[in-house]
């Protein structure tokens, strides 16, 4: 019966869960633990709002659409703005979504700022509320967002052509700042041949009332063969300045059309409709003046 007894080597060795442990741990490679993502952190209390949450209170301001957040900080330091009731005048001060803020007796909401381009037509003035009960520019975006939106800037009445709005208070503010000599282009019919004569004199300026304007480019639309069609371009922002540009001259204008605003165009979008800016032409606008 020796024959068939295994030999000692060759018989394996029963492992008891003490000899597995041992021979897990020198086989298994070391690994440094995991660190909870949690640990390390400043947990804050219940009810309590994280970093995430906060903003700085200047730029609440601005996001209100009440101004930039420069001239939000002149606010501030000026104890135009409480907090909960209370005045604050420190910058820096950072606020949570669940904060009370005001302005004088206004009370301001954060809320997600909108962009939106509209291709005014004729007969529709420019402002957010108008005693006498005529159609506004306001009236063209009702169904835009539940934001309360502001145009940037103005067009007359029977001005067409493009139109900005926004709850942006610090784009709002450097798109309208002459500071940064925001390009515009006009289409321009009038009411009669214009000369070469007076195209000249425009680009090199002209006096009015309220100071020196000078066109950077001004030329006949298309093949040129129509002396009354014209596309004119300012980089200034006064109001009614084509129109009286033209009736410095003796030229009345009989159409005009915003085509090119701040790097936007018309393109694909009809007269009287309006669209949300594209995340590049939001891009564009927030790099003015930087």
């Amino acid at each position: 019966m020796d024959k068939y007894k295994k030999p000692e080597e060759n018989r394996e060795k029963r492992q008891t869960p003490d000899s597995r442990k041992e021979k897990s741990s020198e086989t298994r490679p070391s690994y440094p633990r995991r660190r909870n993502e949690d640990e390390g952190k400043k947990k804050s209390r219940a009810g309590e709002p994280t970093e995430s949450d906060l903003i700085r209170l200047n730029r609440y301001i601005a996001n209100a659409g009440i101004c930039s957040r420069r001239e939000a900080d002149k606010l501030i330091q000026a104890g135009a703005v409480k907090v909960n009731g209370k005045v604050v005048t420190e910058l820096g001060t950072k606020v949570s979504k669940t904060d009370k803020i005001s302005y004088g007796d206004q009370a301001l909401s954060r809320e997600k700022l909108r962009y939106v381009l509209l291709n005014k037509p004729k007969g529709f003035i420019t402002t957010t509320d108008d005693p006498e009960n005529r159609k506004t520019v306001m009236n063209l975006i009702a169904r835009a967002c539940k934001e309360r939106i502001y145009p940037v800037g103005r067009l007359d009445r029977n001005t067409t052509g493009l139109l900005l709005f926004t709850n942006d208070g610090e784009i709002a503010k450097r798109l309208s700042h002459p500071r940064y000599g925001i390009k515009k282009i006009y289409h321009v019919g009038l009411d009669k041949n214009v000369s070469v004569a007076d195209m000249k004199s425009i680009l090199a300026g002209i006096e009015l009332e309220d100071g020196l304007v000078k066109a950077d480019a001004i030329e006949f639309v298309g093949d040129g063969k129509d002396k009354k069609e014209l596309g004119l371009e300012l980089h200034t922002g006064q109001n009614r300045v084509v129109r009286r540009i033209f009736e410095k001259f003796g030229y009345k204008v009989v159409k005009l059309d915003r085509v090119y605003y701040a790097g936007l165009t018309k393109k694909n979008l009809p007269r009287g409709e309006w669209r949300f800016l594209e995340e590049k032409e939001l891009n564009m606008l927030k790099m003015i003046g930087t």
